[in-house]
């Protein structure tokens, strides 16, 4: 069975770059964001629903939905010729129980960023997708939309992407999950990415992967239109230092969120 390790964290904070620095590693498959979450909380909550899994003794029944879950992501990668897979999902944080359930010594890199940063991120994306057609952010929120403010409040609000993932991390926290979590600052993977990807792998307790910063290959394919904000997904070749500049998208709008971070 291949080793399965989880990405989950948030938005804009460099996810993407970090899967597809891993998979410069020949050992390592990281996956585009991946939906076999849903898969495993179907099955898990479909099982007690059918007659014939009620009517077996409990003990049974249990032990064979964990036969049935287990090995359902190792076999999802049974295509890839590597041993040590990384499913990417903001979702599994929200699930650490079940893949405790499931797995042995679970382990999560969660990529992080500066919460002023990640709205300005989700600005610029917005301006410069807006111009030819309409997120669905923005199909179901088009009076806050017309304002910088409005826009930050949805974004950040806890049904939506940058208040979900971070209402999802406070919460792990507080189940007492640290020690699971490795926190990966988009700040540090930029400006140190040797330091940071050696600390993964210690980590991970993994033989370290010299990798190469200044050549990165975009390995992960998403199609963005789905999401209505173009490039969401898409890397720069080379690890660099990403200045912030949120104040130049965001203004005073965004100046009630600085700070405002669990890492």
């Amino acid at each position: 069975m291949k080793k399965i390790f989880f990405i989950s964290g948030m938005p804009r904070s460099g996810s993407t770059l970090l899967c597809n620095i891993l998979n410069q590693n020949p050992d390592i498959y990281a996956s585009p964001t991946s939906g076999l979450i849903e898969i495993l909380f179907m099955i898990r909550n479909k099982w007690d629903s059918f007659i014939e899994m009620k009517a077996q003794p409990e003990e049974t029944s249990e032990l064979q939905k964990k036969n049935i879950l287990r090995p359902l992501l190792s076999n999802a990668y049974s295509h890839r010729k590597e041993d040590i897979i990384f499913d990417k999902s903001r979702g599994w944080l929200s699930h650490i129980e079940m893949l405790d359930w499931l797995y042995d010594d679970v382990k999560v890199l969660v990529p992080v960023r500066n919460i002023v940063d990640i709205l300005a991120s989700f600005e610029k994306l917005w301006r410069n997708s807006s111009k030819h057609n309409q997120a669905q952010f923005e199909k179901d929120n088009y009076i806050k939309f017309q304002t910088v403010a409005g826009r930050c409040e949805v974004w950040s609000s806890e049904t939506q992407p940058v208040g979900l993932a971070f209402n999802r991390i406070k919460d792990a926290l507080l189940r007492g999950h640290r020690d699971k979590m490795l926190f990966i600052r988009y700040e540090r993977l930029t400006q140190y990415p040797d330091v940071l990807l050696s600390n993964v792998y210690d980590f991970l307790e993994l033989p370290f992967y010299e990798h190469d910063f200044d050549n990165v290959e975009q390995l992960t394919q998403e199609n963005d239109r789905v999401h209505g904000l173009g490039e969401l997904h898409t890397i720069r070749q080379k690890v660099e230092p990403n200045p912030s500049n949120w104040y130049d998208w965001l203004g005073d709008a965004g100046i009630k969120y600085r700070g405002l971070e669990l890492w």
